[in-house]
């Protein structure tokens, strides 16, 4: 009985069920409904067609898509900005100007984590051996504690800043880390303030938003895109270029240096550091090039879609339509990366290979560089993307190259490292090997593995890079355009 049961159980197709026609149908019934199905038939197949028709005309168009993956802060937004000053340069130099709020929120965050490293810190006492006391009282240097007290302007510019950058209707969105930033402006003389910003970290979706906030005055009065700040007044440019001589003061002291050196805090390998050029970027009619554009940090969570018309560049004819997806890298949004599998040209995966002796923020059990091999595993083997192109950039390679020069050895955090040189070209052979052994072994079909060492934050050596990736986007495209 059991057996017949379950037999049935699965034989039974609801939808068959639903569209089977009713027993008692008449002839003229019959009729009507044959004639709604072929209508619903034909309906469906032209929505079928229009798509088709629609990717067909995007591919004779020259539309080329291309899609950004990679973990959080492993250079993704620089990227899609080395494209837009390489290909779109006329309206990546009008948006300079609009950077110049994201630079000052970087520097007054630098400075924020070393008052906060500063506030919470015990010095031994001098017979301690060095180590931090636990007797609950600090012995900071005079000096200091003045620098201390000097600063605290910089509390209020922080707020100002991200109430600048996050407009109301996307307050929400900034409030991924925690409370919203804007109640934390509205309130920020109050002494809860100090203490839920302290870690907090910024977020703006991707796109245009955040910009279209900054072109607007305190007052609501449009500012040109193309001022460089002259003659318009910027409270936050004007407390830190007033701080410029306390902020030097304090990044150079030795103790504040010690300090971090102990507690692993490396600001000059960050992105968004700006505290060795302080003269110039608190200038009073400061604007930001181009590099200071490329290394400012501004983090960005969701998904957007950035569409450019490439311009004319050595000679090239312009009219190709580029979009360029960048999509979240945390952990809690790989998840939402396949959705935009469909029909993409070619994929940079970004791998930052100087977070060897890191973790992720989001969950500090995780090695940075596994991570990044993991995911790139799962690229490679997705088998929506067995005809795709995937391109590698191992990132950051500025930035390996001081670790690995200062004495921290790679072999420590990668076992299978071994007894390798610890220097750079030993140390990039080596990833660019493991990444593509990983490349040939999980792609589901073969196909050419295209791998490049960068510092995707230096104009030169990533100009040539891009252009390489260029050619070899539009030379696929356009070879599929003829199959087509």
């Amino acid at each position: 009985m059991t057996g017949a049961v379950t037999k049935f159980a699965y034989d039974f197709d609801p939808l068959d069920e639903a569209l089977r026609p009713p027993v008692d149908e008449t002839e003229e019934d019959r009729v009507i409904r044959q004639a709604q199905e072929a209508e619903a038939r034909r309906v469906s197949q032209a929505i079928d067609d229009s798509i088709r028709a629609e990717k067909q005309a995007q591919k004779k168009k020259g539309i080329v898509r291309l899609l950004l993956l990679g973990q959080s802060e492993s250079g993704k937004s620089t990227t899609l900005r080395q494209f837009q000053r390489l290909y779109t340069p006329t309206a990546f130099h009008e948006e300079r100007i609009l950077w110049r709020s994201v630079i000052q929120l970087n520097i007054v965050r630098s400075v924020r984590t070393i008052l906060d490293v500063l506030s919470n810190l015990r010095l031994p006492p001098i017979d301690s051996g060095g180590e931090d006391s636990d007797d609950g009282t600090s012995n900071l240097p005079h000096e200091l504690e003045m620098l201390q007290m000097r600063l605290t302007p910089l509390r209020h510019i922080e707020a100002l800043l991200i109430a600048k950058l996050i407009p109301p209707n996307e307050d929400e969105t900034a409030s991924v880390m925690g409370s919203s930033p804007l109640s934390a402006y509205h309130s920020h003389r109050s002494r809860n303030y100090e203490h839920s910003w302290r870690t907090q970290e910024v977020f703006v979706r991707p796109g245009a938003t955040w910009k279209g906030a900054l072109t607007k005055g305190t007052r609501g009065r449009p500012v040109s895109l193309g001022d460089t700040g002259m003659h318009t007044r910027d409270e936050a440019q004007e407390v830190l270029n007033s701080c410029n001589y306390d902020i030097m003061t304090l990044w150079n002291d030795k103790l504040v240096r010690e300090v971090l050196r102990r507690r692993k805090i490396r600001l000059e390998e960050s992105s968004g550091f700006f505290l060795n050029d302080l003269d110039r970027v608190t200038a009073l009619n400061y604007t930001p090039s181009d590099d200071d554009v490329l290394r400012a940090r501004l983090k960005t969570v969701g998904v957007s879609e950035y569409r450019c018309e490439m311009e004319a560049v050595a000679g090239r004819e312009s009219g190709t339509e580029w979009r360029i997806i960048d999509v979240g890298g945390s952990r809690s949004q790989v998840p939402t990366w396949v959705p935009f599998f469909d029909d993409v040209d070619a994929i940079i995966f970004l791998a930052p290979i100087s977070s060897f002796d890191q973790v992720l923020s989001e969950d500090r059990s995780v090695n940075r560089l596994e991570d990044s091999v993991l995911l790139w595993k799962a690229v490679c083997s997705n088998k929506l993307l067995a005809n795709v192109d995937l391109v590698l950039f191992l990132n950051k390679c500025d930035i390996l190259d001081a670790k690995l020069s200062s004495g921290i050895r790679l072999s420590k955090y990668v076992r299978s490292y071994g007894d390798r040189a610890n220097d750079m070209e030993t140390a990039s052979k080596y990833f660019r090997s493991k990444f593509s052994a990983i490349h040939r072994e999980y792609s589901p079909l073969p196909r050419k593995f295209y791998g490049f060492c960068t510092t995707v934050t230096d104009t030169t050596t990533t100009a040539g890079i891009l252009a390489s990736v260029r050619d070899m986007v539009v030379r696929r495209h356009l070879k599929q355009s003829r199959l087509l």
